[in-house]
């Protein structure tokens, strides 16, 4: 699968040796990460990753992507998948962003962006969730046209739903 490029940012799609890298914390040559990644979400995803290419292959295009600054190549997070669509066609998504990165729209740029893959691949319906108390990830989720959608005592839940599944520029329309 090939790298999914933004105006700032390229979504590079996670590979098992990468996943692996991340997990154990040792960046590669061909990667560079900014301070602070990779997270302890990116560790996860990177092990959820690992877990199911062992079980049932590469998940691609409904996987995990790195999310990379085009003006200088470093790995400032990570978006992805929770797992391939279901019986109907939903999603479920996360995503993060190191510390340093925060606050540029950056996850909501990377968000768009897996929004439109998502659609572009079938996908009718996409979720996420935020904890009550994660005020910045709430916003982009609403930004991305994302909406809520739900909650628990512990998080809000987001979701978008499309019926024509036809690729557009924008994932609101």
């Amino acid at each position: 699968m090939d790298d999914l490029v933004t105006e700032r940012l390229v979504l590079h799609p996670m590979t098992v040796s990468e996943a692996e890298r991340v997990v154990a914390g040792e960046s590669g040559r061909d990667t560079r990460w900014a301070p602070g990644y990779p997270t302890e979400g990116d560790v996860s995803a990177a092990r959820r990753l690992l877990g199911t290419c062992a079980i049932s292959g590469d998940p691609q295009p409904f996987g995990n992507y790195e999310i990379r600054r085009r003006e200088d190549g470093l790995a400032i997070g990570g978006v992805d998948f929770h797992g391939p669509p279901d019986e109907s066609g939903s999603v479920t998504i996360g995503y993060g962003l190191v510390q340093s990165a925060r606050g540029a729209g950056y996850a909501s740029e990377a968000l768009r962006g897996l929004l439109l893959l998502a659609r572009a691949h079938g996908v009718t319906c996409v979720k996420g969730d935020a904890d009550h108390d994660n005020i910045a990830s709430q916003h982009v989720m609403t930004a991305v046209g994302m909406r809520p959608a739900g909650e628990d005592e512990r998080v809000r839940y987001f979701e978008i739903t499309w019926t024509d599944t036809t690729a557009h520029t924008d994932p609101r329309s």
